[in-house]
């Protein structure tokens, strides 16, 4: 159980962070020491070369004044005024043979008698080890009469201080690992905290099946917070939708199927023989045709909304669509002796599919004819303008309250007062989806005893797939 869950932390999204963060901040300040190592290093070492070349300069001077007593009391002069600083002196003849030589202290002492066996570079640094603690830098030069002159200048304070500074990166490399590694940790769990609490919504939900918990909002993860309880939200509306659409299917499910069923057991139990059972499964077959056409309009209406229906669009005079859609309502206006009228000129063309725009004209014409009062008007309008194509349908009937207006594009919903009609409560859902699904919109105007006007609106450029 410990390994696993030692395995389960090495996995941890907050363990890597940790883990680099450790790694990344060390190495920074190790990149950071060396870069500051290199530009002390390059300084001392060319303050060095500076004060060595002005040494021998100086030297020059006093030889060419007074010879090299003047240039040996010079020396002892400057011994005196800084013992921590102390210049080898040599000149050397032309065979490299030593004239005169003034050593340091033993503890910058090194191998002078190199110099006598090494030929002279004039003007070159040479880096000599050897008898003292410290390597010397020597600076060669010529002298007026033919001799060399060089003097060296031991290394131990440049290598001091850059000693010093190493010793000191090491003692505090050790608490900057440290503070790597704890540093890492609280700013993965600081990050990380939306995500917990992320988690824990999300397990809640699981276990709960409750969609109404939220993830409070943080700066670091604000947008993905926002996204996720606005998910939350719209699939709290889908499930409350969801339920709300099965009871309705349930309950519009439940009259067909008793009636079918009252049926046969009414044909089994009476004794009218053969017409008697034909006419029960004429009214079982009407019943399921019902049950089939709700089930249909349903799955067109999901097709719609998930945008997965396929519409084949083509141009459709407008004019030529009202008149074949309205033959259709002849016979029910007719029996109620409703006028249907068409206001539309011959020209307007639009690009729809044929068949689901009739639908969407059917649909509205039929609650139009159906929800229309004896001796009432229905007037069916197409009208062009810059952007768009309007189709108008308007009747003289009901009307519907400004407070039911938003719910009857719900699915299976139906006004009060609408409920004593026969129908599915679908006919504006699909409606609906449809001309959504032609990226075009619909918009409706109704009072209450004074009639509803529906208006579709197509895009002149519809964004309909062909």
């Amino acid at each position: 159980m410990r390994f696993g869950s030692l395995y389960r932390l090495r996995g941890s999204i907050a363990f890597r962070i940790t883990i680099w963060y450790s790694i990344i901040f060390p190495l920074s300040s190790a990149l950071s020491f060396g870069i500051m190592y290199y530009s002390l290093s390059s300084y001392v070492n060319r303050k060095d070369r500076e004060i060595l070349r002005a040494k021998v300069a100086e030297y020059v001077g006093e030889y060419r004044a007074g010879g090299t007593g003047l240039l040996d009391a010079e020396i002892r002069s400057d011994r005196k005024t800084d013992k921590r600083i102390s210049f080898f002196v040599r000149i050397s003849g032309p065979d490299n043979k030593t004239l005169f030589l003034s050593v340091p202290d033993a503890e910058t002492a090194f191998d002078y008698q190199y110099l006598d066996r090494k030929p002279p570079r004039p003007r070159f640094v040479d880096l000599i080890t050897g008898g003292g603690y410290f390597p010397t830098e020597v600076l060669s030069t010529g002298l007026p009469d033919g001799l060399l002159l060089q003097v060296g200048k031991s290394m131990k304070g440049r290598q001091v201080v850059l000693q010093n500074f190493r010793e000191t990166f090491l003692a505090v490399l050790i608490p900057v690992v440290f503070l790597g590694f704890a540093g890492g940790a609280f700013l993965s769990y600081r990050a990380l905290r939306p995500i917990h609490s992320l988690v824990e919504i999300v397990d809640l939900i699981i276990d709960t099946g409750k969609v109404r918990d939220r993830v409070p909002e943080n700066d670091e993860l604000e947008d993905l917070i926002v996204l996720f309880n606005r998910l939350l939200e719209r699939i709290e509306t889908l499930i409350s939708g969801m339920r709300g659409c099965l009871d309705n299917v349930g309950h519009d499910l439940r009259t067909p199927l008793t009636r079918m069923r009252g049926a046969i057991e009414e044909a089994l139990q009476s004794d009218q023989g053969k017409e008697g059972l034909q006419e029960a499964l004429m009214d079982c077959a009407e019943e399921s045709e019902r049950i089939l056409t709700l089930l249909d309009t349903l799955m067109d209406i999901s097709e719609a909304e998930t945008g997965v229906m396929p519409l084949f669009v083509e141009e459709v005079n407008l004019l030529e669509m009202f008149e074949d859609t309205v033959q259709l309502f002849d016979y029910a206006a007719d029996d109620k002796k409703i006028t249907i009228s068409i206001d539309c000129a011959p020209d307007i063309i639009i690009r729809v599919d044929p068949i689901r725009m009739g639908q969407v004209l059917a649909n509205l014409i039929d609650n139009a004819v159906k929800y229309t009062p004896r001796e009432g008007t229905v007037t069916i309008r197409g009208d062009r303008t810059d952007s768009d194509v309007e189709i108008s349908v308007q009747d003289t009937g009901e009307g519907i309250a400004i407070q039911e207006i938003p719910k009857i594009w719900h699915r299976l919903y139906r006004i009060d007062k609408s409920r004593s009609q026969r129908g599915l409560g679908l006919g504006l859902s699909l409606v609906k989806a449809i001309v959504h699904a032609h990226g075009a919109e619909i918009e409706v105007l109704s009072e209450p005893d004074k009639g509803s006007r529906f208006t579709v609106h197509i895009p002149q450029k519809s964004r309909a797939i062909a």
